[in-house]
């Protein structure tokens, strides 16, 4: 336990992060509150779902307010229109939410007393870099959703003085099993493509990505939590391990040697995939002593396993474009504000 800290906000904390990282918070004593659209359903959390601790709130965070935040001493704000391609459909709520909205929740819990407030960004912001990148090196974000992330860290962290602690985590490509899954992840849909089609479909191959397991990532979140001020407050942390840096195609290589002895990867062109980077994670190590646990090709095969015994299904809802592109079909203004 954190001492003096008993509750948690964590806003979107019904995605495939947020999913992961609640039921871990929970297992260490803390009470937590939700606030999610839930798109995905509240199943995700089974049976934590009668666990006294545990608060779940329907709600937009643009309609966040002071009642929501009393008694809350760490918010870790997940809330966003989530990857790259999601991000595009229509710029002008992503910037609203990703961006604008996240500020404004870290302002209102400055102003009703919240201790610490961790914003969950990307590796993303980077862009397109030939160099190793560290928490010092410029951002050049390309995709809306990249841009919304950056801004998002410089109006959140101008809100850190000696009362409000506000810590940015710039996570790697997250990967691994989740009960909110998802399948549009690199790793992720690599073992998808081989349980599927016995050969591993490469977009390009040349990209570089660190990754992070999804386990890994709300492991930092909870360190951070942990530490005092002092180490973090008004920082940026890059999340991940330096030995987790991939070119796609060599990830592809290690997956399938992992998964069989066929090592059938087919290359196609990706003219349009601009994103890559390669980071480095010392200054999380060094501050923090962070170190992730589990690797790729691990993770990979548990993946697939899974898959094979019916633990997981690809269905449309792992898809987080498609689902997406699906609930705006029912309903096409379901993304704009939401006052209840």
């Amino acid at each position: 336990m954190i001492k003096g800290y008993t509750t948690f906000l964590v806003t979107g904390g019904g995605g495939y992060l947020g999913s992961v990282l609640v039921p871990m918070l929970l297992s260490e004593g803390y009470k937590v509150v939700v606030i999610d659209r839930f798109f995905w359903g509240k199943n995700v959390f089974g049976d934590l779902k009668n666990n006294s601790n545990l608060k779940l709130l329907e709600k937009d965070t643009r309609t966040l307010d002071k009642k929501d935040m009393e008694g809350i001493d760490v918010v870790i704000d997940l809330a966003s229109l989530s990857n790259d391609p999601t991000g595009e459909i229509n710029p002008k709520n992503t910037m609203e939410i990703n961006y604008k909205t996240r500020v404004r929740t870290a302002k209102i819990a400055k102003s009703v007393g919240v201790k610490k407030y961790i914003l969950a960004s990307s590796c993303s912001v980077y862009g397109f870099r030939d160099t190793i990148l560290n928490e010092k090196s410029k951002v050049a974000p390309i995709t809306t959703y990249a841009k919304a992330s950056a801004l998002a860290e410089i109006d959140t962290l101008k809100l850190s003085d000696n009362r409000f602690s506000v810590t940015v985590l710039r996570q790697g490509t997250l990967y691994g099993t989740s009960p909110r899954m998802r399948f549009d992840l690199v790793l992720n849909t690599m073992v998808l493509s081989y349980f599927k089609d016995k050969r591993i479909s490469v977009l390009g191959g040349g990209q570089w990505r660190p990754l992070l397991n999804v386990r890994d990532s709300a492991r930092a979140f909870i360190l951070v939590a942990k530490t005092s001020d002092a180490k973090v407050n008004g920082e940026i942390f890059n999340v991940g391990d330096n030995k987790q840096n991939y070119q796609i195609k060599k990830l592809a290589s290690l997956i399938a040697h992992k998964l069989s002895n066929n090592t059938n990867i087919a290359i196609q062109n990706a003219q349009d995939d601009f994103r890559s980077y390669r980071v480095s994670f010392e200054k999380i190590k060094k501050v923090l002593g962070y170190k992730t646990k589990e690797n790729p090709t691990n993770i990979s095969k548990t993946i697939y396993i899974s898959l094979k015994n019916g633990d997981l299904k690809f269905t449309k809802k792992t898809q987080t474009l498609e689902w997406y592109k699906h609930l705006l079909s029912k309903d096409p203004k379901i993304l704009e504000r939401k006052t209840t």
